[in-house]
């Protein structure tokens, strides 16, 4: 069987839907800084990494700024 572009959309909406939608709230805000400015990670990756950490989840990724970083699972890019 052969996966169309809409077969892989409704595919990448449906992972979506498993997940959770997390507020920013003033509380996780200020962990973000604090975690920012610990492991020099820049706003949106210190939301990301305090958000993944606040929730005890393990974060995969392909970015490198995360690289080394307690519960990440990263995955070099392939070329």
């Amino acid at each position: 069987m052969v996966e169309t572009n809409e077969d892989q959309a409704l595919l990448a909406i449906a992972h979506m839907k498993q997940g959770r939608v997390i507020e920013l709230d003033a509380e996780l805000a200020i962990y973000s800084a604090k975690i920012g400015k610990d492991n020099k990670l820049a706003l949106a990756d210190s939301i990301i990494y305090a958000t993944s950490s606040k929730y005890d989840c393990t974060l995969w990724t392909q970015d490198q700024h995360f690289k080394g970083l307690k519960k990440v699972k990263y995955f070099e890019k392939e070329q």
